[in-house]
């Protein structure tokens, strides 16, 4: 088996993107939360605390690097892991994260980067294994930690300037937009002040939006799955 996974720089470019555009999804509460009336810099900290407190969530959406579109669609649990589906230059791959390891089920043409084409036919349809804290999927392995993914995603940003209010999926927001990267952060304005959606135009833009807070979630590990490391032995 090839020892380097191309898709892991990926996953981490994806982590960069979303650095860049900030974050967001929220609740449906009527009860106004006050952050009309907050700066721009306190909106984006209430919208990290009610992340940071959440149990779950649902993320979803796709962005574009260099023409290349990369897209995710993920249940996440805060503290035990998550499962989804992420495509990244093309490639596709289903993800589970649970009891610290990462199972993955690719396309045929995942398998042909991750074993080369003789294996990839046998791979096809199978789930490969591998443990969370390897470095090869520590890229996956962060877009199925919501603590990680949601506190990358609002770590950094520029100059903070306020983009007013708007309705997203029928949930009020308040907009905050990071004039020095581009992209703006849209909070919940009524209940709790999850983030609702990030959008940023242009060439590197997309939309990435966050809901379904707090809803159950249930993750298994796939049955007959495939070590990793049996494939990196050769057995």
């Amino acid at each position: 088996m090839r020892s380097r996974l191309p898709s892991a720089g990926a996953c981490a470019l994806l982590s960069t993107v979303l650095v860049a555009i900030l974050s967001g999804c929220g609740s449906s509460s009527s009860s106004g939360n006050g952050l009309d009336s907050k700066s721009p810099a306190q909106i984006v900290a209430a919208a990290k605390a009610a992340a940071a407190g959440a149990a779950s969530a649902h993320v979803a959406g796709s962005i574009v690097d260099k023409g290349k579109p990369i897209s995710l669609d993920m249940e996440l649990v805060a503290g035990k892991g998550g499962k989804g589906k992420l495509t990244l230059n093309g490639l596709s791959i289903n993800l589970v994260q649970v009891n610290g390891a990462v199972y993955m089920n690719g396309s045929t043409a995942f398998y042909k980067q991750v074993a080369g084409d003789a294996a990839a036919q046998l791979l096809q349809g199978k789930w490969l294994k591998a443990p969370s804290s390897d470095s090869n999927f520590a890229s996956l392995a962060q877009l199925t930690d919501l603590n990680k993914l949601i506190g990358t995603t609002l770590a950094s940003h520029g100059k903070l300037t306020s983009a007013g209010a708007k309705t997203i999926a029928g949930q009020k927001t308040v907009g905050v937009t990071d004039a020095t990267k581009g992209g703006t952060l849209y909070v919940a304005s009524t209940g709790t002040a999850f983030p609702i959606e990030i959008a940023k135009t242009g060439a590197s833009g997309g939309t990435i939006t966050f809901d379904h807070w707090n809803k159950p979630v249930t993750l298994s590990a796939p049955t007959n799955a495939i070590n990793i490391d049996q494939l990196k032995s050769g057995r």
